[in-house]
C-alpha cells in the first residue's frame, strides 16, 4: 500500500478535506449540487472529467462527491506547477491526493494514471489541460477518454458553473460576496464499440457543455451575493 490506497492516509486526508478544505470553500462561495441521483450506483474506479476555469474546481468536485466516491480520489495536477515547490507539493498531496501530469509532453510519468485505475483508484482529470482565461470551455484533450478505453473505467462528466466568476484566473482567493457556484453531475459514460479516444473525448466535452447549459446564469446582482 502507498498514499493512494492506504486507509490510514485516506483517513488523514478525509479530516483535511472535510474538516478544513470544504468548510472554508463552502463558506466563501454558495454551492448548489445537482445530479446526485446520476452517481448513486457509481463505483470505483472511475474517471471524473470536468471543465476547468478556477482553482476552486478541484475542491468543489472533491467536496461535492459523497465520501464513498471521494475517499481515494486522486486529482491530476500539473507537474510543472504543483510539484515544483516542496510546500506546494505537500499541500496538493495532502488535500487532493494529487498525482503529477506532464503538460509539456516530456512523458516522465507516462502510465501512472493507468496504473492507478488498475489499482481501483478513481481519478479527477481536467481534459482541457489548464484553466481557461475567462471561464469559457476549451477543447478536451483525449487523454481521459483513452484511459477509459484502455482500462474500462467509466467517465463521470461534471460541469462546474460559476467558479470562474467566484475565483477568476490570476486571483489567489475567492472574491468577496459569496458568489453562487453549481456542481452538476452527469450520468457515467463509456466509450461505444469501436469509438476512438478523440471521438469519445468529443462526446464527453459535449456532455459537460450540455450539463453546464442546464444552469441558468445568475443576474449580476445575485452573482455578487448582494441585496
Amino acid at each position: 500500500m502507498d498514499r493512494f490506497t492506504s486507509s490510514g492516509v485516506a483517513g488523514v486526508r478525509f479530516l483535511a478535506q472535510r474538516g478544513i478544505l470544504k468548510p472554508v470553500v463552502w463558506r466563501l462561495v454558495r454551492v448548489t449540487i445537482r445530479g446526485e441521483d446520476a452517481i448513486r450506483n457509481l463505483d470505483a474506479p472511475y474517471i471524473a472529467v470536468a471543465n476547468h476555469s478556477s482553482h476552486l474546481d478541484a475542491p468543489l468536485v472533491i467536496g461535492g462527491l459523497p465520501r464513498r466516491l471521494s475517499r481515494y480520489l486522486a486529482a491530476g495536477a500539473a507537474a510543472d506547477y504543483f510539484f515544483d515547490v516542496q510546500w506546494r507539493k505537500w499541500l496538493t498531496t495532502l488535500f487532493f491526493n494529487a498525482f503529477a501530469i506532464e503538460r509539456n509532453s516530456e512523458g516522465k510519468r507516462t502510465g501512472s494514471s493507468r496504473a492507478l485505475l488498475e489499482r481501483k483508484v478513481p481519478l479527477l482529470i481536467f481534459p482541457e489541460g489548464g484553466r481557461s482565461k475567462y471561464g469559457e470551455m476549451g477543447p478536451f484533450k483525449p487523454g481521459a477518454a483513452a484511459l477509459s478505453i484502455t482500462t474500462g473505467a467509466p467517465c463521470l462528466p461534471i460541469a462546474l458553473v460559476g467558479a470562474s466568476e467566484a475565483m477568476p484566473r490570476g486571483v489567489n482567493w475567492p472574491l468577496r460576496g459569496r458568489y453562487p457556484v453549481t456542481i452538476v453531475f452527469g450520468a457515467p459514460m463509456r466509450p461505444d464499440e469501436g469509438e476512438t479516444a478523440e471521438q469519445f473525448s468529443r462526446r464527453l466535452s459535449g456532455e459537460v457543455r450540455r450539463l453546464h447549459e442546464t444552469v441558468r446564469p445568475m443576474p449580476a446582482r445575485a452573482r455578487k451575493g448582494t441585496t
